[in-house]
């Protein structure tokens, strides 16, 4: 009879390949932090079309935040948002269209996904979806409209070459999106969202080994 610690380790393993997985199904470079950022790296979550065609995803850095923590200021951690840049184009049973990706896209995920791991520690558990839905509203129109004055301009190297990115911070840490490559099935746009950390130093490139993400 096995142990619980190897019961557990099986699973453990178990889900870190069905992460993976998603990742390989991929038809573009993902992208994280360069070799510059040195902590822990993990695995996040892929985005699918409904046919299947992986869309997008994230990779972490830091230590993996929580809504649970005590104070969430002190949390450091920056996620790295790869979005494959895609034209308008037809779905995939041929009865509709589908909208074209964009840095929208990209400062959308990123502004949604900061969100999702944000807990104002002051506010009432039973609130919180009443405030999220008003949050994740306003993210959206924020990304919607990248020219605003609540957006300013960051350049950040990517592969090595430095490229503007759409940055703007917030009481619940920093967002930021751009575009990396060309458009096509290499190109993709970039966003990442953070805190703890400051996205002034930040580089990005792609992964070229899963595995030092837990894969």
């Amino acid at each position: 009879m096995e142990t619980t610690s190897r019961a557990v380790t099986r699973e453990v393993t178990a889900d870190t390949g069905r992460k993976v997985d998603g990742y390989l199904l991929a038809a573009f470079p993902w992208y994280g932090l360069d070799e510059a950022f040195t902590g822990p790296r993990w695995l996040m979550q892929v985005g699918s079309a409904a046919d299947g065609t992986v869309e997008h995803g994230a990779t972490g850095h830091g230590v993996e935040p929580t809504i649970k923590v005590e104070k969430p200021e002190d949390e450091r951690f920056a996620v790295v948002v790869t979005v494959a840049s895609r034209p308008v184009r037809r779905s995939a049973d041929g009865t509709g269209v589908l909208e074209a990706t964009s840095v929208s896209t990209a400062a959308w995920l990123a502004g949604s996904g900061l969100l999702s791991h944000t807990w104002p520690t002051q506010m009432d558990r039973t609130l919180r979806q009443d405030w999220l839905d008003q949050q994740t509203t306003l993210a959206w129109e924020l990304a919607d409209d990248l020219g605003e004055e609540s957006w300013s301009e960051l350049m950040l190297p990517v592969d090595g070459v430095p490229t503007p990115f759409c940055y703007r911070e917030s009481e619940y840490g920093w967002v930021l999106a751009g575009t990396a490559g060309q458009d096509g099935p290499e190109g993709v746009h970039l966003g990442a969202y953070g805190r703890g950390m400051s996205a002034y130093g930040l580089g990005f490139s792609v992964i070229k080994d899963l595995s030092a993400y837990g894969g």
